[in-house]
């Protein structure tokens, strides 16, 4: 990796962390971090929360000098297959865009619908023409959808996700590459990197071993999803958007968001770990923060 590579920003998903927004705050603080990125407050998504928390929210973030460098939506995630009503992820869209606009960010993470039982091309193309009208709505509201390697249909394969930038628009849609979703999702996400490198905007981190159904989840560097390689292919390429921390040692989405007494303790170990593993990618630079 070439002497002059910016470490990116810090950041991390806090919500598990801790569940209250001061709790979430206090973790990207006490890390000495400069970005947190929003999914949920109270364990209840952001676009289900009333309007005037956000600006209460920005007050808090504010004061503690950091910045919000994401949210985190339903949008085509785990929960919402591509039969689920599409009014539905309008409506978050719409809600989120005034998070976004209060909170000083632009950017609201996305997946590309589970399929519900239909055959492939049909899957395909209500994906497509989803993305296309989301891409377009976000546009209208001054938004960057981020597309993450998770859930959905191109969640995994690297074409796949260049058909939805293609059915979108690139100045509203890009891609989000998390390092650790390949193990529990069957798939080595180094493989899928160079393809997409250029589409990249943010990414999250975490590492895991095991395999699909029965992933466990590590600190950054100690499990099997290559996140050095990752990291150092991601930096080697100038990538300087943020790396967000997304560890899932106390809390998985899927399992609900309800962190409990260790959590925070739990994210600011692989917090360290994070740093401690670009400080070696990179010993020529301390972790910007």
């Amino acid at each position: 990796m070439p002497d002059e590579a910016i470490i990116p920003r810090l950041a991390g998903i806090t919500d598990e962390a801790a569940g209250a927004l001061t709790g979430q705050i206090r973790v990207i603080t006490d890390l000495g971090w400069s970005g947190i990125e929003l999914r949920s407050l109270g364990g209840r998504a952001l676009a289900d929360l009333p309007a005037a928390e956000a600006a209460r929210a920005r007050r808090a973030i504010t004061a503690a000098g950091i910045n919000v460098v994401a949210l985190d939506s339903r949008i085509g995630n785990w929960a919402r297959p591509i039969t689920a009503p599409f009014a539905d992820d309008l409506a978050e869209l719409d809600a989120l865009a005034e998070w976004c606009s209060v909170l000083g960010t632009r950017a609201v993470r996305i997946m590309s619908y589970p399929n519900d039982g239909l055959a492939e091309p049909e899957w395909r193309d209500r994906v497509l023409d989803r993305m296309h009208r989301l891409a377009q709505r976000a546009r209208e509201l001054g938004l960057l959808l981020l597309h993450e390697n998770c859930a959905g249909w191109a969640g995994r394969d690297p074409e796949r996700m260049l058909q939805l930038l293609d059915a979108g628009d690139r100045s509203a849609l890009l891609l989000l590459f998390d390092t650790g979703n390949g193990i529990e999702h069957g798939y080595s996400a180094r493989d899928l990197l160079p393809r997409i490198l250029p589409h990249i905007a943010h990414v999250h981190v975490k590492d895991a071993t095991g395999g699909p159904g029965a992933a466990s989840y590590a600190l950054p560097g100690s499990g099997d999803a290559q996140v050095a390689e990752c990291l150092q292919e991601l930096l080697a390429a100038g990538y300087d958007g943020p790396l967000s921390l997304e560890p899932h040692l106390a809390v998985r989405p899927h399992e609900g968001l309800h962190p409990g007494e260790s959590a925070a303790d739990l994210f600011t170990t692989a917090g360290r770990s994070l740093e401690q593993l670009l400080q070696r990618l990179v010993p020529t630079a301390e972790p910007a923060r």
